[in-house]
């Protein structure tokens, strides 16, 4: 792989009509290692996310994961390279129970993917790799409450269990904390950042919380009207006028 880069976007236009979202963005990702992109609204970040994780094509440029362009790839075939990603808005089946949506993951990437009707307890390997992942979550104990019982950060854990069922190396994280009070986020970021450093996987995340994401990131890109206008460690970031001004604000004292 170039350089240790997992990840990385070359020339990347995305255009709505006459709207430019995303304008010419390169973008490298190394191993290893957890990078924010931060952004006002409007400025871009979620359309270059969804890029990257290609539930959007590009209107030019390309992507590249391990040096493979995967540009045109659609994202049920990048979970078999091993990138996971999560959404702002929960991603479960509430009618089924916490195990089986973990359970169903796992299997869905395994060589069982197309016998979804078979009998439950045909699929050891999967329950026992679900009843793990569980546990990786904070869900332990809940394995039988179906989904749509589940407080909403809950659900948070709950998706994070069913991406890591396929257990990625690199993980698309849009928004995590979306909707969850402020009580409930620390957990959250906790198990965030066990479960990337347990084994040593990488994670990108979109994040408005700016206190998370000067905690828990290793490298920061701000965005701004479809543009890259600062790169660097969260310390850069917070020490960079341009971004004191457009996006931290009075929250920069608090870095300090």
């Amino acid at each position: 792989m170039t350089k240790n880069i997992i990840l990385r976007a070359e020339n990347l236009r995305k255009a709505f009509g006459g709207l430019i979202a995303v304008d010419d963005v390169s973008i490298e990702v190394q191993q290893k290692t957890m990078h924010a992109i931060i952004g006002p609204n409007g400025a871009g970040k979620t359309t270059l996310f969804n890029l990257l994780s290609g539930t959007m094509p590009p209107t030019k440029g390309k992507v590249y994961y391990k040096d493979n362009e995967i540009t045109s790839l659609p994202p049920h075939q990048r979970a078999h390279l091993g990138i996971g990603r999560s959404f702002q808005i929960t991603n479960i089946f509430p009618n089924l129970t916490v195990l089986e949506n973990v359970r169903l993951a796992a299997q869905a990437l395994g060589g069982d993917n197309f016998r979804f009707l078979s009998h439950v307890g045909t699929f050891g390997d999967y329950i026992d790799k679900a009843m793990a992942v569980l546990a990786q979550v904070g869900l332990a104990g809940q394995e039988n409450v179906y989904a749509r019982s589940l407080a909403h950060g809950e659900k948070r854990k709950l998706e994070l269990g069913i991406m890591l069922a396929c257990d990625p190396e690199l993980l698309l994280f849009d928004e995590p904390t979306a909707g969850m009070s402020s009580e409930q986020v620390p957990e959250l970021i906790e198990i965030i950042k066990k479960v990337v450093n347990r084994k040593e996987r990488t994670a990108i995340l979109v994040e408005h919380r700016m206190d998370m994401v000067m905690n828990i990131s290793d490298f920061i890109t701000v965005m701004s009207q479809g543009n890259v206008i600062a790169e660097g460690t969260p310390q850069e970031i917070a020490n960079n006028q341009l971004v004191q001004k457009a996006y931290l604000g009075d929250f920069y004292g608090e870095l300090l």
